[in-house]
Protein backbone atom coordinates (compact mmCIF):
# COMPACT_ATOMS: atom_id res chain seq x y z
CA UNK A 1 0.00 0.00 0.00
CA UNK A 2 1.47 3.38 -0.87
CA UNK A 3 1.74 6.00 1.84
CA UNK A 4 1.33 9.00 -0.49
CA UNK A 5 -1.30 11.21 1.25
CA UNK A 6 -2.75 14.53 0.02
CA UNK A 7 -2.56 17.61 1.33
CA UNK A 8 -5.68 17.42 2.65
CA UNK A 9 -5.31 14.08 4.76
CA UNK A 10 -2.34 15.88 6.17
CA UNK A 11 -4.17 19.45 6.93
CA UNK A 12 -6.66 17.90 8.84
CA UNK A 13 -4.78 15.98 11.84
CA UNK A 14 -2.45 19.09 12.05
CA UNK A 15 -5.16 21.97 12.41
CA UNK A 16 -7.18 19.10 14.78
CA UNK A 17 -3.99 19.54 17.17
CA UNK A 18 -3.58 23.43 16.34
CA UNK A 19 -7.49 24.98 15.82
CA UNK A 20 -6.29 28.19 16.66
CA UNK A 21 -4.07 28.63 13.87
CA UNK A 22 -7.10 27.34 11.50
CA UNK A 23 -9.13 30.26 12.88
CA UNK A 24 -6.19 32.70 12.45
CA UNK A 25 -5.74 31.49 9.02
CA UNK A 26 -9.13 31.43 7.83
CA UNK A 27 -10.03 34.79 10.00
CA UNK A 28 -6.45 35.98 7.62
CA UNK A 29 -7.71 34.90 4.35
CA UNK A 30 -11.06 35.84 4.64
CA UNK A 31 -9.90 39.39 5.50
CA UNK A 32 -7.57 39.78 2.93
CA UNK A 33 -10.24 38.88 0.22
CA UNK A 34 -12.76 41.22 1.43
CA UNK A 35 -10.04 43.78 1.22
CA UNK A 36 -9.20 42.53 -2.46
CA UNK A 37 -12.42 43.16 -3.60
CA UNK A 38 -12.57 45.99 -2.17
CA UNK A 39 -9.37 48.04 -3.14
CA UNK A 40 -8.78 45.57 -6.95
CA UNK A 41 -12.24 44.55 -7.33
CA UNK A 42 -14.24 48.29 -6.81
CA UNK A 43 -16.48 46.51 -4.30
CA UNK A 44 -17.02 48.87 -1.23
CA UNK A 45 -18.11 47.52 1.97
CA UNK A 46 -21.87 48.34 3.25
CA UNK A 47 -22.37 48.76 6.97
CA UNK A 48 -22.84 45.18 7.88
CA UNK A 49 -19.84 43.87 5.80
CA UNK A 50 -17.94 46.03 8.31
CA UNK A 51 -19.36 44.31 11.14
CA UNK A 52 -18.17 40.68 9.90
CA UNK A 53 -14.53 42.63 9.13
CA UNK A 54 -14.69 43.33 12.70
CA UNK A 55 -15.54 39.39 13.92
CA UNK A 56 -12.49 38.70 11.81
CA UNK A 57 -10.43 41.55 13.66
CA UNK A 58 -11.40 39.84 16.79
CA UNK A 59 -10.60 36.33 15.86
CA UNK A 60 -7.43 37.49 14.66
CA UNK A 61 -6.37 39.18 18.18
CA UNK A 62 -8.16 36.29 20.11
CA UNK A 63 -6.32 33.38 17.92
CA UNK A 64 -3.11 35.23 17.75
CA UNK A 65 -2.85 35.64 21.43
CA UNK A 66 -3.28 32.37 22.03
CA UNK A 67 -0.91 30.93 19.75
CA UNK A 68 1.61 32.77 22.11
CA UNK A 69 -0.47 31.89 25.85
CA UNK A 70 0.67 28.80 27.19
CA UNK A 71 -1.70 26.73 29.96
CA UNK A 72 -5.04 27.88 31.28
CA UNK A 73 -4.37 31.47 29.68
CA UNK A 74 -4.41 29.68 26.26
CA UNK A 75 -7.34 27.87 26.83
CA UNK A 76 -9.37 30.64 27.71
CA UNK A 77 -7.74 32.45 24.74
CA UNK A 78 -9.56 29.16 22.58
CA UNK A 79 -12.72 29.44 24.09
CA UNK A 80 -12.94 33.35 23.20
CA UNK A 81 -11.67 32.21 19.63
CA UNK A 82 -14.66 30.35 19.60
CA UNK A 83 -17.53 33.00 20.59
CA UNK A 84 -15.28 35.70 18.33
CA UNK A 85 -16.17 32.66 15.71
CA UNK A 86 -19.94 32.23 16.67
CA UNK A 87 -20.76 36.35 16.30
CA UNK A 88 -18.49 36.25 12.87
CA UNK A 89 -21.12 33.01 11.47
CA UNK A 90 -23.92 35.41 13.36
CA UNK A 91 -22.91 38.85 11.83
CA UNK A 92 -22.51 36.84 8.32
CA UNK A 93 -25.75 34.80 8.70
CA UNK A 94 -27.91 38.09 9.63
CA UNK A 95 -26.21 39.79 6.51
CA UNK A 96 -26.75 36.93 3.96
CA UNK A 97 -30.00 36.91 5.38
CA UNK A 98 -30.95 40.92 4.86
CA UNK A 99 -29.33 40.22 1.02
CA UNK A 100 -31.99 37.53 0.49
CA UNK A 101 -34.79 39.98 1.94
CA UNK A 102 -35.25 37.20 4.57
CA UNK A 103 -35.62 40.30 7.33
CA UNK A 104 -34.69 43.63 7.84
CA UNK A 105 -31.81 45.27 8.21
CA UNK A 106 -30.95 48.50 9.52
CA UNK A 107 -32.40 51.29 8.39
CA UNK A 108 -29.04 52.92 7.94
CA UNK A 109 -28.26 50.57 4.66
CA UNK A 110 -31.56 49.23 3.43
CA UNK A 111 -33.40 50.41 0.38
CA UNK A 112 -36.53 50.77 2.58
CA UNK A 113 -34.80 52.65 5.22
CA UNK A 114 -33.88 55.75 2.85
CA UNK A 115 -35.33 58.64 3.83
CA UNK A 116 -36.26 61.65 1.67
CA UNK A 117 -34.70 65.05 1.62
CA UNK A 118 -37.35 68.06 2.68
CA UNK A 119 -36.16 70.21 -0.31
CA UNK A 120 -33.80 69.58 -3.44
CA UNK A 121 -30.92 71.57 -1.96
CA UNK A 122 -30.29 69.16 1.07
CA UNK A 123 -31.00 66.18 -1.33
CA UNK A 124 -28.19 67.24 -3.76
CA UNK A 125 -25.55 67.48 -0.38
CA UNK A 126 -26.58 64.65 1.13
CA UNK A 127 -25.92 62.66 -2.53
CA UNK A 128 -22.32 64.82 -2.94
CA UNK A 129 -21.41 63.83 0.62
CA UNK A 130 -21.60 60.05 0.48
CA UNK A 131 -22.13 57.34 -1.32
CA UNK A 132 -24.45 54.99 0.15
CA UNK A 133 -23.29 51.06 -0.15
CA UNK A 134 -26.74 49.39 0.47
CA UNK A 135 -26.48 46.01 2.66
CA UNK A 136 -29.71 44.39 0.97
CA UNK A 137 -28.05 44.46 -2.63
CA UNK A 138 -25.77 41.82 -3.54
CA UNK A 139 -23.08 43.15 -4.75
CA UNK A 140 -21.34 40.02 -6.47
CA UNK A 141 -21.94 36.26 -6.24
CA UNK A 142 -21.03 33.07 -7.69
CA UNK A 143 -22.99 30.14 -7.65
CA UNK A 144 -25.97 32.31 -6.40
CA UNK A 145 -23.73 32.63 -2.67
CA UNK A 146 -23.07 36.37 -2.17
CA UNK A 147 -19.69 37.45 -0.32
CA UNK A 148 -21.77 37.44 2.57
CA UNK A 149 -22.88 33.75 2.33
CA UNK A 150 -19.76 32.45 1.46
CA UNK A 151 -18.15 34.01 4.39
CA UNK A 152 -21.43 32.29 6.67
CA UNK A 153 -20.37 28.99 5.22
CA UNK A 154 -16.64 29.70 5.95
CA UNK A 155 -17.39 30.84 9.35
CA UNK A 156 -19.90 28.61 10.10
CA UNK A 157 -17.24 24.89 8.87
CA UNK A 158 -14.38 26.34 10.86
CA UNK A 159 -16.40 27.10 13.67
CA UNK A 160 -17.69 23.81 13.92
CA UNK A 161 -13.94 22.38 13.25
CA UNK A 162 -12.15 24.74 16.21
CA UNK A 163 -15.25 24.04 18.58
CA UNK A 164 -15.05 20.21 18.16
CA UNK A 165 -11.33 20.46 18.25
CA UNK A 166 -11.12 22.25 21.55
CA UNK A 167 -13.96 20.10 22.93
CA UNK A 168 -12.00 16.67 22.41
CA UNK A 169 -8.81 18.44 23.87
CA UNK A 170 -10.40 19.09 26.88
CA UNK A 171 -11.79 15.61 26.90
CA UNK A 172 -8.30 14.20 26.43
CA UNK A 173 -6.60 16.40 28.81
CA UNK A 174 -9.35 15.37 31.39
CA UNK A 175 -9.02 11.36 30.44
CA UNK A 176 -4.95 11.72 31.16
CA UNK A 177 -5.40 13.68 34.52
CA UNK A 178 -8.25 11.34 36.15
Amino acid sequence: MSQNRGPMTKLIPYFWRNPLQLAFLMSASLLAGAYAFQYIGGYPPCDLCWWQRYAHFAILGVAGAGMLLKGDARTIAAWGTTIALDISVAAAGFHAGVEQKWWQGPSTCTTTGQTQATDMDSLFDSMMETKLILCDEIAWDMFGISMAGYNFLISLATALFVTLALAAALRKREVRTA
